[in-house]
């Protein structure tokens, strides 16, 4: 998996991201003054909302691509601070982003996560370690905004994978579901070639 993400990154295949960024955020997020986490965070300017909110954010991305392109799309100067992974960290701005494995990120006491895109990226056999790994990075009161969704499979097949709701209360039974809608037409182009006409995004909280 982590070559086909090179690759799609070299090639530009990254029919998920949102240029203008991702609107259920907006819509529900309410969390101000923390510590943020960002798994799997490409280039997404989500994260500059969230500082705008008045959050210190902490992306982890694997590509360095994605990385460089975050600060250079959006004219941000930046210093890379070199340790286990490197990171970029933005001058004057609170953003910082680690650029390697997300499961070798070690920094803890994050007091909110953002995940759009990241768990429903990964194969099911893979989900639990990473909410370990997300879990222990928390702290046990840490605010949360996991947005995924839901497709019929047997008409196109992830990435991102389609995911129930009995399967993310699985890893985390705290969390509600406060919206759920038909977003196909911001869905990778590849679900609509394949012929798939609904794909629900749910966002929990």
């Amino acid at each position: 998996m982590t070559e086909d993400w090179h690759e799609r990154w070299l090639e530009g295949r990254i029919g998920w991201h949102e240029a203008s960024g991702n609107a259920s955020l907006k819509k529900h997020w309410q969390a101000s003054g923390k510590r943020v986490l960002v798994p799997l965070c490409g280039k997404s300017v989500d994260m500059l909302w969230l500082e705008a909110e008045g959050n210190e954010v902490t992306g982890v991305e694997l590509s360095a691509i994605a990385v460089s392109a975050f600060f250079e799309e959006n004219a941000i100067s930046y210093t890379i601070r070199e340790g286990d992974l490197p990171a970029y960290v933005a001058d004057a701005r609170r953003i910082t982003i680690y650029c390697g494995d997300f499961f070798d990120f070690g920094e803890h006491g994050f007091e909110a996560c953002y995940d759009r895109g990241a768990l429903v990226t990964l194969p099911r056999d893979v989900r639990p370690a990473y909410v370990e790994h997300i879990n222990g990075l928390l702290t046990p009161d840490a605010y949360k905004l996991i947005i995924t969704v839901e497709y019929d499979d047997n008409i196109a097949t992830g990435p991102p994978f389609s995911m129930t709701e009995n399967e993310l209360l699985g890893y985390w039974p705290g969390l509600e579901r406060v919206d759920h809608y038909d977003d196909i037409d911001n869905g990778p182009p590849k679900f609509r070639n394949a012929g798939l006409t609904e794909m629900f995004e749910t966002v929990w909280r």
